[in-house]
Parts: C-alpha cells; sequence; structure tokens
C-alpha cells in the first residue's frame, strides 16, 4: 500500500501543497520492517523492481521502446533480454530518444516510450517531454534516480527530474518502493493516453529497481481526482447550433486535439453539414484530405491567404481541439475581430485562456461532434440552411488570386519548393511525412498534398530543431510495427535543424529503416536570415553555417560523406533532372536509409508572412502585397457584398422567424 501523504495546513488551515523540490526530498526512507513486510507478501510472483517494470510494459502491451542506458538506470536495463516481448532501440542520446517515442506515438496513436538514466541523462530528455506537452503526445518517460537514502545529498548524477519538469508534465511519479512500480506504470500509461494526451515521467529509484516485491496483474489504479470529462454538456450542443443557423460567414479552426481525437471523419461531416470551411494549425494538416474544396489549409504567421482571410472575415469561429496560439492568431486582439466564438476542447484550461468565449463546449473532440451534428440537422430540417454563396465567392477570390507561390533562384541553385512539391508529387499517398523547424518545416506545411490524417508528424508549439530525424526514426519503427512497413516515411528537414541530432543516423541504419532524408541545403539558419533581410536591414549576425568560397569545401559537414560514415547511402543534387531521378531512386529503396543532399537557394522566403506581433489582417503576401489590408478596410468589393448579403440574410430570417 502507498503511504498516506502528510498534509501540510496553514495558519488558516488551508492545505498547501508542497514544492517540487520539498515533495522530491521529503521522501520517506525505506525501513527495515517495511523492506520486510513488501518482501512476504503471499500473492504474486516474486521478483526485482526492475524485473516488475519490465513485465509491465510487457503487460500494458508495449512493443516498441528507445532509449539509452546508464549507472542509476542498470537494472531495468539488466532486465531486458533477448526474451523480452518489447523491441527495444537503442538511440544515441536522450533528447532524441524522447522524440523518437514522439514520432513513434504520433505515427501509431499508441503511446511512446522512453527509459534513461539519472542525472544528465534525464536533463537531456526534458526538451522531448516540453515538445511532447505543447504538441499533446502521450509519452511515458521512465528516469532512471540514485538510491532513495541519496536522495538530497547531491550524489553523483543526482538531479531533481520530478521538480525540473514540474512545468512540462501532464504528472509525474517518484518511486521508491518496489511494490508501487505495477501500478504507477498502470497509472502512468491510462494518464498519458486519456483526456488531454501528454507526458508522464516515472522517476524510479535504484532502491525501487533493486527492491524485491511480489508481482500481480492487472493492478488496480488510484486516481480519485483524475476524471476527465469527454461528454458535452446538452445546453451548450443547443447554443452552438443556433450560432450556425444564424451565421453566414461560419469556419471551423481545426487545431491538433481533433487530429489526437482521431476526429477527422467528423470534421468533414461537420463541414459539408454547414457548408464551413475548413483551416488548420500545423499539428491538424491532413485531418481532413486537401483535396476536398472546403480545405483551406493552414492559417496564421506562414498559412495561405484565404485560410488567414477567411478568419479574419468570420462572424462564427469553431475552434476545435485548439489553443488559440500566437503563431496562429498574430495579434490577438485584432483576431476574427467580428466573430462569436465556440470553443471546443477536452482541457477546460484552454477555453477563454487566450480568447473570451461564447459558447464553451468541454468534451473530446470526437465525442463532441457526433453529438453536435444532429442538433444542426434538426434545427436545417426546421428552418432551412443559411445561404453562404457570397461568402465563398470571397473565399474563391482569395484562393485564386493568392495562392502559394515562390521565387526562381538568381544563384543556380533549386528553389526548396520547388524540391517540396516534387517530393509530393513522387511520393506514396499513403506516406508519413516528417519535417525538422525552419523554413524548410513551413514549406512542407504549405505545398506536401496530404490525403491522410496521421500523416505529418512536426515540431509545433516547441519547435524544437533537430526533432526530425529521431522522430522520423520512431515513425517508422511505428510504420513496421502497425502497417508492417508499408507506410514509407519521408524526412524532410534543413541543414541547421539537422546538426542537431544528426547522430541518430546510426541509429536508422543499425536498425535497418529506410528512412528517406530529404536535406534542404542552404548553408544558413534561413527562418532567422528571413527574418534579418526583412527586418535587420540584411545584418547577417550568426546565421551563416558554411562559405564554400572561403574554405572552397563542399560543405562543413559534407552531408554525403557524413552520412555514409553511418553506413547510409547519401546523394548530392544540384540540378532538377539530379533531383527528380535522386527522389525516384529513394522512392524505390526499402531497406536502408537514403539521404538526399539538395543544394538550395539560401534566399528562398516563405511567404505568405504575418511579421511577429502584428494583426493577421497585414499578412505579406510578398514584398509590398497585403491582401487582407482592402478587406479589413472594407474597401473590397466581394467583401462589401458579403456585407451586404449577410444583411439580406438575416432580415430574412428574422421575418420568417415572425411568421
Amino acid at each position: 500500500m502507498p503511504r498516506p501523504e502528510k498534509i501540510n495546513v496553514d495558519e488558516r488551515g488551508c492545505t498547501v501543497s508542497p514544492t517540487p523540490l520539498q515533495a522530491f526530498s521529503g521522501i520517506a526512507r525505506a525501513t527495515p520492517e517495511h523492506t520486510k513486510r513488501a518482501n512476504t507478501t503471499k500473492n504474486g510472483e516474486q521478483m526485482t523492481g526492475a524485473q516488475a517494470l519490465v513485465r509491465s510494459l510487457e503487460d500494458l502491451g508495449v512493443q516498441d521502446v528507445f532509449g539509452i542506458p546508464g549507472g542509476a538506470i542498470l537494472p531495468v536495463y539488466d532486465a531486458i533480454s533477448e526474451d523480452t516481448k518489447f523491441r527495444f532501440v537503442l538511440m544515441r542520446h536522450e533528447q532524441a530518444a524522447g522524440h523518437a517515442a514522439e514520432g513513434y506515438a504520433l505515427a501509431t496513436g499508441r503511446v511512446g516510450v522512453c527509459i534513461v538514466t539519472s542525472g544528465p541523462g534525464a536533463t537531456n530528455v526534458i526538451t522531448a517531454i516540453a515538445d511532447a506537452n505543447m504538441d499533446s503526445v502521450p509519452m511515458v518517460v521512465i528516469t532512471g534516480q540514485v538510491g532513495a537514502d541519496a536522495i538530497g545529498t547531491d550524489a553523483f548524477q543526482e538531479a531533481d527530474i520530478v521538480g525540473a519538469t514540474y512545468p512540462v508534465v501532464k504528472h509525474s511519479y517518484l518511486v521508491t518502493d518496489a511494490q508501487d512500480i505495477p501500478r504507477v506504470l498502470t497509472e502512468a500509461f491510462h494518464i498519458a493516453g486519456s483526456g488531454r494526451p501528454g507526458p508522464v515521467v516515472v522517476d524510479l529509484t535504484k532502491t525501487a529497481q533493486n527492491g524485491v516485491m511480489q508481482y500481480t496483474w492487472p493492478q488496480r489504479m488510484i486516481l480519485p481526482g483524475y476524471n476527465p470529462t469527454t461528454k458535452p454538456h446538452g445546453r451548450v450542443l443547443g447554443e452552438a447550433a443556433r450560432m450556425f443557423q444564424r451565421s453566414y460567414r461560419p469556419v471551423l479552426y481545426v487545431g491538433g486535439g481533433a487530429m489526437r481525437s482521431d476526429a477527422g471523419e467528423e470534421i468533414k461531416a461537420l463541414a459539408d453539414l454547414t457548408g464551413a470551411p475548413i483551416v488548420t494549425t500545423l499539428p491538424a494538416r491532413g485531418i481532413v484530405a486537401d483535396s476536398d474544396p472546403k480545405v483551406l489549409g493552414m492559417l496564421g504567421m506562414h498559412g495561405t491567404v484565404a485560410a488567414t482571410g477567411a478568419v479574419q472575415r468570420c462572424d462564427l469561429l469553431v475552434a476545435i481541439g485548439t489553443r488559440f496560439d500566437d503563431r496562429v492568431t498574430g495579434k490577438l486582439e485584432a483576431f476574427a475581430p467580428g466573430a462569436r466564438v465556440v470553443h471546443i476542447d477536452i482541457d477546460p484550461a484552454e477555453i477563454g485562456k487566450n480568447r473570451e468565449v461564447d459558447v464553451p463546449i468541454v468534451g473530446d473532440v470526437k465525442t463532441v461532434l457526433n453529438a453536435l451534428i444532429p442538433e444542426i440537422e434538426r434545427l436545417h430540417d426546421e428552418s432551412g440552411t443559411p445561404n453562404l454563396t457570397t461568402w465563398w465567392k470571397l473565399i474563391d477570390e482569395w484562393r485564386q488570386n493568392y495562392p502559394v507561390t515562390y521565387d526562381e533562384p538568381d544563384d543556380g541553385t533549386l528553389a526548396p519548393q520547388w524540391v517540396v512539391e516534387q517530393l509530393s508529387q513522387q511520393a506514396d499517398p499513403n506516406a508519413i511525412w516528417v519535417s525538422g523547424v525552419g523554413q524548410h518545416q513551413m514549406w512542407a506545411t504549405q505545398l506536401l498534398k496530404f490525403e491522410h490524417p496521421h500523416s505529418w508528424i512536426s515540431s509545433g508549439g516547441l519547435g524544437t530543431m533537430g526533432y526530425g530525424l529521431p522522430a522520423a526514426i520512431g515513425a517508422a519503427v511505428g510504420s513496421q510495427r502497425c502497417f508492417d512497413g508499408k507506410r514509407p516515411v519521408w524526412l524532410i528537414d534543413g541543414d541547421g535543424s539537422s546538426q542537431m541530432t544528426s547522430e541518430e543516423l546510426a541509429v536508422a541504419f543499425l536498425e535497418g529503416l529506410p528512412v528517406k532524408i530529404a536535406l534542404l541545403n542552404n548553408s544558413v539558419y534561413g527562418m532567422v536570415r528571413q527574418c534579418q533581410t526583412l527586418f535587420y536591414d540584411k545584418h547577417y549576425s550568426a546565421t551563416i553555417l558554411h562559405e564554400e568560397e572561403k574554405t572552397h569545401l563542399v560543405g562543413v559537414p559534407d552531408f554525403v560523406k557524413l552520412a555514409e560514415a553511418y553506413g547510409c547511402e547519401a546523394i548530392r543534387v544540384t540540378t532538377k533532372e539530379e533531383a527528380e531521378k535522386a527522389i525516384e531512386y529513394a522512392n524505390s529503396v526499402n531497406d536502408h536509409p537514403v539521404l538526399i543532399d539538395f543544394r538550395v537557394w539560401k534566399d528562398a522566403m516563405v511567404f505568405p508572412m504575418v511579421p511577429a506581433g502584428e494583426s493577421n489582417d497585414n499578412v505579406i503576401y510578398k514584398p509590398g502585397v497585403r491582401p487582407l489590408q482592402r478587406v479589413a478596410g472594407l474597401s473590397s468589393d466581394a467583401s462589401d457584398e458579403a456585407d451586404a448579403a449577410d444583411n439580406a440574410n438575416a432580415s430574412a430570417n428574422a421575418a420568417q422567424a415572425n411568421e
């Protein structure tokens, strides 16, 4: 049985929670009597805590684990053998182990798992934990910890990982008793994968790993305060349905929460029923096929003009599994200024956090939409369907006049956008696309054609450079596990981002993972350089990674040689003909990694672009062209016509209601 927690109260008699460090340092030390009692439990199979952890993972159905061993977690690694039921993938850096678990989780829908050691091993994985927390990725991170008696003594490789991760985890455990391990693992997986998904840390002391316990399965969870709301309240559903009925410029603003809920079919059904266009955040790309005419693409800082314009001019904004991130909203007070807001999210803390909401709906997105759609159908049967013809005329005008486009290079290199287009055109329709972070990430989300949900894996909230390769490794393991390897994995990365975790090429080769890597190599930190070009008078401070004219080398590093040093196949291309052949070849390889080093234009820009902190009405289509300023100023003919039509429709509805 777990020990009862000591309850602290202040002078008013109110309960006071301990700080993470107090909780960490205040762990009760195991007594000989307690140890004897744990070792003489009659029920279950006797084993060590380390063996119990491995057995628990097996009984939880875990089939793939990523990690790196170390002294404080060595008993667990000693318990992993050839007979263990899960595949263990040895990574080369703890951060990469976390990102691989993320990529695996997003590709498969399962909880990702990684196991690392204490101290620097645990602190290295914090970046991946924070990344998973921002993007709501289900992940369990098991870290080693010094013995319970050594906690708080600054022992070798001791770090307060519970305290350090406190702000960036969904939940965390410090385990000092071997008997608690099966229950804690059961709870950790349940918490990570239910409600709003997220990372859970299990910090496992050596005392718990080496202790003897009695193993039984299944385990009973003790989570009295954890009850995520999944079903919506009927009253708010009716209010939301009436909002649709009164709207003539609705927009469905869809985020990663809808993807985590696997609500693609419901999103499409809602759009088809109401006629509302679909705009997405970066994590939700592909939730409805891009070939669907209602999909306008991504909105926000580097979104399409049509998507951003539709939100800025809408009268009803239906936010579905999203959190009004600053990269989406721009200047918050100027975001969708004329819209009433319906917000659907499983996390009540997100509703009203950044934007005031007219109709809050707490619940699982898929469940909510399945309950909302019949309410809207009933009102349609009673009162008819709003006429959105003028609204779509305005949207189609934006789509026609301001498609995503780009300039051709003036230095003989390849346009990186052209490369992404070729990758998309030649790829298997079932491909899983992964990206690092930078310009290449934005070009990928703008120009790839997504026809299936769960086909896009990228770091959204944290924007973690170095995410791409380890996440692609995790996705490739997931493809082998769940799709018999029939979903090929393409990684689009930049030369700056890739160098942060390039050591994981060894893992891709040794594990036989046929990851296909498109490296858009421009020898600069492209996104930072773009900002310096536009806003800092071309002062390229600390953004140039290599100048060939000074070193007379093809690159530092030479990515072809680097990949080959890790056992991977690599190709360098400088012309369109070479690029097309290299992509075709990479698509034919199914038994080893292939890296293509595309030499691309360093001055390529990501447009459209909303300057940081400005209103989305100031979106720059290309230098000197800001199409939404006309709409914001109501000088667009289509905009004026939309307003007039709204007034006419509203009058007609009022007359019908009076009858």
